[in-house]
């Protein structure tokens, strides 16, 4: 690879320097984000979901210890009754 050729390859496409813009009033230095609202909420909802247990304590606890102490009874009709809706709702 030759050095000389990007040189002329500048040339011929006249980038050798930028341009400077004329005619602007004021030109700031520095660049400026703004976050919409909804990308705030976005942001805001994925640090709470991270921050959150993957197990909720305060509702399993309950269940464990009702299952340890063999008092847990699930009634088969209702919860046959649960999931046919759920199916139905599905499809």
């Amino acid at each position: 690879m030759r050095i000389e050729a990007y040189n002329q390859i500048a040339q011929a496409y006249n980038s050798s320097k930028p341009s400077k813009m004329k005619g602007t009033a004021s030109v700031s230095k520095w660049d400026e984000v703004q976050i919409s609202r909804t990308g705030y909420d976005y942001q805001f909802a994925k640090k709470a979901v991270a921050e959150a247990p993957d197990i909720r304590e305060d509702r399993v606890s309950p269940l464990k210890d009702s299952i340890a102490s063999g008092t847990y009874k699930v009634e088969t009709g209702a919860f046959a009754a649960k999931l046919i809706e759920k199916y139905e709702a599905r499809y």
